[in-house]
């Protein structure tokens, strides 16, 4: 963490913190004691395309200092929905392997009728407005090694 909050900062190095570390910092937040529910969706790197290709590895880069701020509004506003006591958007970059943890997204809330909802929001929207970038490594069903640019959008 080098000395920076986690809750001022949405873009680490692989491996800066864990989920451990992020459910900790959520119950040392004040409001905690009106919570009764965290959701959490852990990004994973997947080891197939869409298109059925064999992922090797992937890149993820970020305009850092714009992905903070989008990150950091995307959560501003959602800890302002009614029942919702914190929420955290934590994207990795570097190189990942298959498997590999990419993204944390924590919801903490008066009800689990309360997180659900924004949880999926949270994870919509950083795919759709953070400046992140993801660069598969892949093999083709023809066994040819590739590598490219991949737009959010383009995956599920």
């Amino acid at each position: 963490m080098h000395g920076v909050s986690m809750s001022t900062r949405y873009v680490h190095e692989k491996g800066a913190l864990s989920i451990e570390e992020l459910i900790k910092e959520i119950k040392r937040n004040p409001d905690f004691r009106r919570a009764g529910a965290i959701a959490i969706f852990i990004g994973v790197v997947r080891g197939e395309t869409s298109k059925g290709e064999k992922v090797q590895s992937l890149e993820i880069e970020a305009y850092n200092e714009g992905a903070n701020e989008v990150l950091s509004k995307i959560c501003q506003d959602l800890k302002n929905r009614g029942g919702i006591v914190d929420a955290q958007i934590h994207h990795f970059v570097g190189e990942f392997g298959v498997g590999e943890d990419l993204v944390y997204v924590l919801v903490a809330g008066s009800h689990r009728k309360d997180v659900f909802p924004v949880l999926r929001e949270a994870v919509e929207r950083y795919k759709k407005e953070a400046p992140i970038f993801k660069k598969e490594h892949i093999i083709t069903k023809e066994g040819v090694e590739k590598a490219y640019w991949v737009a959010e959008t383009e995956e599920g």
